[in-house]
């Protein structure tokens, strides 16, 4: 007993989750005895409270000093704001998560990033620049509309807000966050949930304004102006801005100084907010749209560049660090080329659709599986993991072992499982249908022979033998 506590407490120094016995019962009440559930639930009831108090702020007129008063939005003008808010959305969301690739979040985290942007974030920034424009006396309308707002405020107080769903979730499952990919995924669905609101918001003011002031020409031209300029031209802003504080956010995750892990996430921090700086000064002092376009789509596709290096990088690592459990011993040797190659874990994937559930949601787990593995022993050569790493391998490993008969592992191997033909054209035939299929309740061969003297153990495979009938 006190050894099991002391590896349990060893797990936790490390950062890494401890193993529970499974609780016999429905699985209904194992989901809704899951702590996630709850914070899930918890999370988009903030959610919804902080676009509440966003629309209903946004609705309310104004009052300006001179005794006259800004109109407010309308719901028509915010669901038509929204749809031409939304591809540039979907276009971005697409994007972050095809990054996220190799050991990528849980749906759920990715949910939590983008609400939070989209909601919270938005609804902080605010309350907080508004007051900060206050505390500047600047004199106009609307107080957190002057530009030295948009200068020196806003771009500390977004980045910021954006960014705190990151630190939320290392804080919560420190072990998930394992590569420059994770983080940047993570930022980026805050930054895209953050622009969508706030297109919205701007969409919003020129269908009103153009609406009820006259003289401001065709409103649907100037509608269609600024979803081109926020839409497309300037769509990189936060996403970009983001990005920069999640890679000094990861390099200081993975570091091993305590003075890197505190400077590095500041670092980037500070990159995101000048960045954030200059694009505002720019915006305020006139640049021409185009030239603002050109800089920030360079800046942009070098940083695409270099996220694509990483993508190459990761599946390197992947395959280093799971080479080193085959040199040890710890794994045969066509593990390392079966769980690196993304396109032989996509046929796994399809493939195993074909033998039913269990065997699809198996062959997730078992994929899941072998790239925590191999980011735990990086994270063992990083030294941010101890020695409570090998225990947490052992884990890893006997629940490979466990998924592995039923998993898809090897797309040169295990088949598409068609579906048979109609008892009536059987009959018909007199004839069993020719080909490969395999019989009912047929587990698909494990990548991981069972020990010699085993149960699962044979030197003959008994499946061989002469022709039936």
């Amino acid at each position: 007993m006190t050894s099991e506590l002391e590896a349990a407490r060893s797990l936790r120094a490390s950062g890494l989750p401890v193993t529970k016995e499974a609780r016999p019962g429905h699985w209904a009440v194992k989901i809704l005895r899951s702590p996630w559930l709850w914070v899930f639930l918890g999370a988009t009831a903030l959610f919804a409270a902080c676009l509440g108090w966003m629309y209903v702020t946004s609705v309310t007129p104004t009052p300006t000093e001179g005794g006259g008063e800004v109109p407010g939005l309308n719901l028509s003008a915010i669901r038509r704001s929204a749809l031409l808010a939304l591809p540039t959305l979907a276009v971005w969301v697409a994007a972050f998560v095809a990054l996220d690739r190799f050991r990528p979040m849980r749906l759920g985290f990715w949910y939590l990033a983008l609400g939070w942007g989209a909601a919270v974030s938005t609804a902080l920034s605010m309350v907080i620049n508004t007051w900060a424009s206050r505390q500047m006396a600047i004199v106009g309308a609307d107080p957190s509309s002057g530009a030295r707002a948009a200068v020196f405020v806003a771009p500390f107080v977004e980045e910021a807000t954006k960014a705190t769903i990151v630190f939320f979730i290392a804080v919560a499952v420190r072990y998930r966050i394992v590569s420059t990919l994770q983080a940047v995924t993570l930022a980026g669905l805050s930054a895209a949930g953050f622009a969508f609101t706030e297109n919205i918001l701007y969409y919003s003011r020129v269908i009103v304004y153009s609406s009820m002031t006259i003289g401001t020409g065709d409103p649907e031209q100037a509608l269609n102006t600024i979803v081109f300029l926020r839409g497309v031209k300037t769509a990189f802003g936060h996403p970009l801005f983001t990005t920069l504080m999640a890679l000094g956010f990861i390099v200081g995750l993975r570091a091993q100084s305590k003075i890197v892990r505190i400077i590095a996430p500041l670092v980037g921090y500070l990159a995101a907010a000048l960045g954030h700086m200059v694009f505002n000064f720019f915006a305020s002092v006139g640049l021409d749209d185009t030239v603002m376009a050109i800089i920030g789509w360079a800046i942009a596709l070098s940083l695409i560049i270099y996220l694509i290096r990483r993508i190459l990088a990761e599946g390197r690592r992947q395959r280093d660090r799971l080479g080193d459990y085959v040199d040890m011993g710890w794994l045969p040797p066509n593990v390392v080329v079966l769980f690196t190659r993304q396109r032989t874990r996509w046929a796994c994937f399809f493939i195993s659709l074909t033998y039913g559930w269990r065997a699809m949601f198996a062959t997730l787990r078992i994929q899941r599986t072998m790239s925590e593995l191999a980011y735990l022993r990086d994270a063992e050569l990083h030294g941010t993991v101890d020695a409570a790493g090998a225990l947490r391998a052992r884990t890893l490993l006997d629940e490979a072992r466990a998924l592995a008969p039923v998993a898809v592992t090897d797309p040169a191997v295990q088949k598409l499982q068609l579906p048979k033909l109609p008892a009536w054209l059987r009959r018909r035939r007199r004839t069993p249908a020719a080909g490969t299929w395999a019989p009912p309740g047929y587990a698909p061969a494990s990548f991981l022979p069972g020990q010699v003297g085993s149960p699962g153990y044979s030197p003959v495979d008994p499946r061989w033998g002469p022709p039936k009938g």
